[in-house]
């Protein structure tokens, strides 16, 4: 990833927030066997991720995928895959910068928060594994559905009958990778004067979206 100086993000508890709060996480793996030209082709698979910080330096992503993706059986293991999880994103128009009428010199950009996760796959084709994984993936994201949206209501996989959920779960094989590094790139207009990020600020404000507005120079989480 190209990450100038003035766009870098380190702290572990911003990264961390990023990961919880748009964990769906763009996963890019490596096959292990060779197509007919004899490239290791690679694949990319949109995936739900959990972050548990309490196993490894930077945590450990864990996830799972259907059975009948070929990712678990021909994804390399013996080398780092990357995930990459993309926070808020908006159209920067050179409109909304003093600078504008002053000089004319400004163009177009684009304002966005990523995080890109490296670490080495594992698989883990464990019934009670992944039965574990589902309840905790179904509960963090039903209770924050309840506390968003007001709902009383959480859904749980017991509501489900018991032989439909062994079915489900057979049908799914877990995933894990411990990060070995984790970067992220808030290009959020830090290389604009004051006067032009307070006006980005104003135009995205204009969306009536207050997570687009952090994008003119605050967090942008």
């Amino acid at each position: 990833m190209y990450l100038p100086s003035h766009f870098e993000e380190s702290r572990p508890e911003v990264l961390h927030t990023l990961l919880r709060d748009h964990p769906l996480g763009l996963l890019l793996t490596q096959n292990a066997a060779a197509d007919a030209a004899g490239f290791q082709p690679l694949q990319a698979d949109a995936i739900p991720f959990i972050l548990d910080t309490a196993r490894g330096e930077h945590g450990t992503l864990v996830a799972h995928v259907a059975r009948a993706n070929p990712l678990w059986r021909v994804a390399r293991t013996d080398t780092e895959s990357v995930v990459v999880f993309q926070g808020v994103q908006a159209y920067v128009s050179p409109a909304w910068y003093p600078t504008k009428a002053e000089t004319g010199k400004v163009v177009p950009t684009w304002n966005y928060v990523i995080v890109e996760v490296r670490g080495r796959l594992r698989v883990m084709d464990d019934i009670a594994w992944v039965s574990q994984l589902v309840s905790t993936l179904t509960d963090r994201h039903e209770a924050q559905r309840a506390s968003r949206h007001g709902e009383t209501v959480a859904w749980k996989v017991t509501d489900a009958p018991d032989d439909y959920v062994a079915t489900m779960h057979r049908a799914i094989v877990g995933i894990e990778i411990e990060i070995a590094s984790i970067k992220g790139k808030w290009k959020v207009s830090q290389n604009r004067s004051a006067a032009d990020r307070a006006g980005v600020a104003a135009g995205l404000a204009r969306h009536g979206d207050a997570d687009l507005a952090a994008l003119s120079g605050g967090t942008g989480v």
